[in-house]
């Protein structure tokens, strides 16, 4: 009966081996980690900034009225247009870039 027990286990001698291992490993990393609490202590203005940045943001976001200039433009829309220099005229886009380079070269 012994006999066979310890040739089943030498089947699994490897897997045993290696929990052993990882579970010195784990046992290990655990005692040279500091405590939950001293991260907090060490991490805590970065996480109240953190957390009244987003306070702020979804304050604002609440607060802020609609673009009344545009009322079927989505949100950001008139400010990606801006920076792409494109500018609404007339009920068309007109590309502010276009008429730069056509007053060029009517100038030359």
């Amino acid at each position: 009966m012994a006999k066979e027990i310890e040739e089943k286990l030498l089947k699994f001698k490897f897997y045993i081996l290696f929990a052993l291992i990882f579970s010195l490993f784990i046992i290990f990393i655990c005692y040279l980690a500091p405590s939950f609490v001293d991260i907090i202590n060490y991490f805590w203005p970065l996480l109240v900034s953190t957390a009244l940045f987003l306070v702020a943001a979804v304050v604002f976001d609440r607060i802020s009225p609609p673009s009344p200039e545009y009322p079927g433009e989505k949100a950001g829309e008139g400010l990606l247009d801006y920076v792409a220099g494109e500018l609404v005229a007339g009920g068309g886009v007109v590309l502010v870039a276009e008429e730069k380079i056509e007053e060029i070269v009517k100038t030359e």
